[in-house]
């Protein structure tokens, strides 16, 4: 699978956005260790997929530290680890890192790449270059990022644990899988839209 070129309305026009997805990813600790070392080759939201729902939780993540971008009101160095803030619940960004970003044992990996035609410092990047660069450096196996291969990596106790979900007698009642993610989908989404307000 090659990068994903993502459209997410009503971010602004000047912004593009890229996808790709890995699974059974080998070399986690290397990729972890270019974000502490802040190589700017690898400026990229590495995710763990075992902390992503669905793309709409991502997709809703994305958008937040886009807007956030656009409107230079970044909490964090950049638009990328803005994307893992963004997931987070709460305004801790140590926790958003731990929590959500890429550890050393990280398996699966969603990659976010965010590029703007105003940066004049990687005017060259293209979906191509990006392509290239994740196959050269991600030992892992590309994959669609879709809702359905998403949910085969997801672990629903992180999920969760991470945004306060456990006790809620209302949804521990629901038998049907699919209607209890639904509904689990929606309430962090929601956790994602109101942190901040």
């Amino acid at each position: 699978m090659s990068v994903e070129t993502v459209s997410i309305e009503h971010i602004p026009a000047a912004y593009a956005v890229y996808l790709s997805f890995y699974r059974n990813v080998e070399n986690a600790a290397f990729l972890h260790q270019q974000l502490l070392d802040r190589n700017a080759d690898f400026e990229y939201a590495f995710i763990d997929a075992a902390t992503v729902l669905s793309r709409r939780q991502l997709l809703s993540a994305v958008f937040k530290a886009v807007t956030s971008a656009a409107h230079g009101a970044l909490k964090t160095p950049n638009v990328h680890s803005e994307i893992v803030l963004s997931l987070n619940p709460s305004n801790n960004i140590s926790d958003s890192y731990r929590r959500f970003g890429i550890s050393p044992s990280t398996k699966d990996l969603l990659v976010v790449k965010v590029t703007t035609s105003s940066d004049s410092s990687s005017p060259s990047l293209s979906r191509e270059s990006i392509q290239t660069h994740l196959t050269t450096h991600v030992r892992g196996d590309a994959t669609d990022a879709t809702d359905a291969n998403i949910a085969l990596v997801t672990d629903l106790a992180k999920i969760r644990k991470y945004y306060k979900l456990n006790g809620l007698g209302w949804l521990d009642v629901i038998k049907d899988e699919k209607r209890k993610c639904s509904a689990l989908d929606t309430l962090v989404v929601g956790s994602i839209a109101l942190r901040g307000l």
